[in-house]
């Protein structure tokens, strides 16, 4: 089965892509990992990871070791990372079967949660991020209503 590597925060952010990005590159990889996790045919496993993954190789911030957007980004996008793998009860650089990982997803992750755990982040604002949630936990049938 294949394996694809997947930053922590990135696991949120696939909910609510609507194809915006930071460069074309970024927006076609992203796009392709965004559609293989929300096709429930698409069967593969996640190696959930803080730091760089292989939407990040398509940024244009990517600098050899480290996110280069601005000078305290990619603290500020590790810290997303853990944050979400903590919340989710999950550990880092370990592989998830992608069903797993989106149903717990689904249970653990409100649209609120967003406001802590996505804290700092420029997408934030726009709303989809939130409204992906929404969406995702209403796929899965979310027993807790907002």
């Amino acid at each position: 089965m294949e394996i694809r590597k997947l930053r922590g925060h990135h696991l949120l952010c696939v909910y609510g892509f609507q194809g915006m990005g930071y460069s074309p590159s970024f927006i076609k990889t992203m796009r392709e990992m965004v559609e293989c996790i929300r096709d429930p045919e698409c069967d593969i496993r996640l190696e959930v990871t803080i730091g760089f993954d292989e939407v990040c190789g398509a940024c244009p911030h990517k600098g050899q070791t480290k996110c280069e957007a601005g000078e305290d980004s990619d603290l500020h996008v590790r810290r997303m990372d853990a944050k979400v793998i903590r919340h989710l009860h999950i550990e880092p650089e370990r592989t998830y079967s992608k069903k797993w990982l989106v149903q717990r997803t689904a249970q653990m992750v409100k649209p609120d949660d967003l406001d802590f755990l996505c804290l700092g982040c420029s997408w934030l604002s726009y709303g989809v991020c939130k409204e992906g949630t929404r969406r995702l936990k209403e796929r899965y049938g979310d027993t807790e209503k907002e």
